[in-house]
């Protein structure tokens, strides 16, 4: 019997749909996720102290006052927090990583840094992911070696390469990256600098330092970044409009457009290679050695999910050692949202053969102001990296295990290198 071409046509649309999918299982299917280690950020917090006199100073004028503490984690940063860790440890459940009810000792380890914001957040992951099992927050009591910068002083050899690595990410000279960047510079003294008040501060020229200890500071963009960090914050945080850039914006692009000053001082002064190996070392060091199938001794938890909370620092230093870059959303080009993470997993397919995934997710501006729920069709914004090698799977981007856990151990410093304790329960 002949078939009608619209027979067919509706015949091919209906079916064809349903073989992709069921390709798609049967390709996931081949795959089996085996261990996650996480590092995330924060959650939303006020300006810290220090962020709130400077930028105070420049603006010449009071900026709101939270509810919450300066520096520490907002119950809306609680509330935006416990709904990633939600949809996260939904994922791993349906990936069969972790199982329906509470985890057992080697199965999860959270470690997060000395702050308060951190391990706030920290606890809003595990209440979300692990809700009424009480799974603990580790902490160190004192100094972090794992997430702070190595105490003492830089070598002046060491302070002229961090210098010329910022000379150069800078384009060779202060000053006319200042003037690259005038447009973005009066964008924020007019939304944030007091209505008949000439914020000299605004236009007094840069100036690069080489601190003591060997990182990167810039007297003008350094102040600037955190006012546009504490905009971000603001909308964040769902404050109304009027204390957000004192009633100069009031939609998600308005706010967007006043944040590329961030991003260049990620890109100035915390992105470069020296920085990065002695501020990420450690930690890149402890990622990679977590995700060896072959544990050694003083390797951290050997556990199925590994979560560190930190600061966006210690994401920007993974990052330049990975040579991984992103733009998400409405965000500027390598901006790290409140709750942003960087997730490496290692997945193993049907020929027992390894490969790791590297992505860095995090809720867009909208989603954290609302606090939305998160979902399959409201997912979080997620850029993968990759290299010549990966492949393309119904999982997600998958990199030949040798090769990518080469990668990842490349740019680490063995000079810096210290043990790393972790407490138990």
């Amino acid at each position: 019997m002949l078939v009608k071409m619209p027979v067919l046509s509706a015949l091919i649309s209906a079916v064809l749909p349903a073989l992709f999918t069921l390709n798609a299982c049967a390709e996931s299917t081949q795959y089996q996720l085996e261990k996650v280690v996480e590092v995330s950020r924060h959650g939303v917090r006020p300006p810290t102290p220090g962020n709130r006199k400077q930028i105070e100073t420049v603006t010449q004028r009071s900026w709101p006052v939270w509810q919450t503490a300066d520096g520490e984690l907002t119950g809306h940063g609680y509330t935006g927090a416990w709904l990633k860790g939600q949809f996260e440890s939904q994922r791993y459940r349906q990936l069969g990583l972790l199982k329906a009810d509470c985890p057992s000792d080697d199965e999860v380890y959270i470690r997060a840094s000395t702050l308060q914001r951190t391990q706030a957040t920290a606890a809003a992951l595990s209440s979300a992911a692990f809700p009424g099992c009480g799974v603990p927050v580790h902490a160190l009591s004192g100094r972090d070696p794992l997430f702070q910068y190595p105490e003492g002083n830089a070598s002046p050899a060491e302070k002229q390469i961090a210098k010329q690595e910022a000379l150069k990410a800078i384009g060779g000279d202060v000053s006319r990256a200042q003037q690259r960047l005038e447009p973005q510079i009066a964008a924020l003294k007019r939304a944030l600098c007091h209505p008949g008040s000439t914020c000299p501060d605004f236009d007094r020229p840069w100036s690069l330092h080489v601190w003591s200890n060997g990182r990167i500071g810039i007297t003008g963009l350094d102040s600037l970044g955190a006012m546009a960090e504490t905009l971000r914050l603001a909308w964040s945080e769902n404050l109304p409009a009027a204390q957000v850039a004192f009633g100069q914006v009031s939609t998600t692009a308005g706010v967007a457009r006043l944040l590329p000053l961030l991003s260049a001082k990620y890109d100035y002064s915390n992105d470069l290679s020296y920085a990065a190996r002695r501020g990420g070392s450690i930690l890149m060091g402890q990622i990679a050695a977590a995700l060896d199938n072959h544990p050694q001794p003083d390797a951290p938890p050997d556990v199925r999910w590994l979560l560190y909370v930190a600061s966006d620092i210690n994401l920007a230093y993974l990052r330049t050692l990975l040579d991984f870059s992103w733009q998400q959303g409405e965000y500027p080009p390598g901006n790290i949202p409140p709750g942003g993470s960087l997730v490496f997993e290692r997945w193993r397919d049907s020929h027992q053969q390894r490969y790791i995934r590297v992505t860095f997710q995090a809720q867009s501006l909208d989603q954290l102001r609302q606090l939305t729920p998160l979902s399959q069709s409201n997912p979080l914004l997620i850029t993968e990296w990759q290299f010549p090698g990966c492949k393309t799977t119904a999982v997600g981007t998958l990199c030949p295990y040798d090769a990518a856990l080469t990668r990842i151990k490349k740019n680490i410093d063995p000079a810096v290198i210290v043990p790393v304790s972790y407490p138990k329960s």
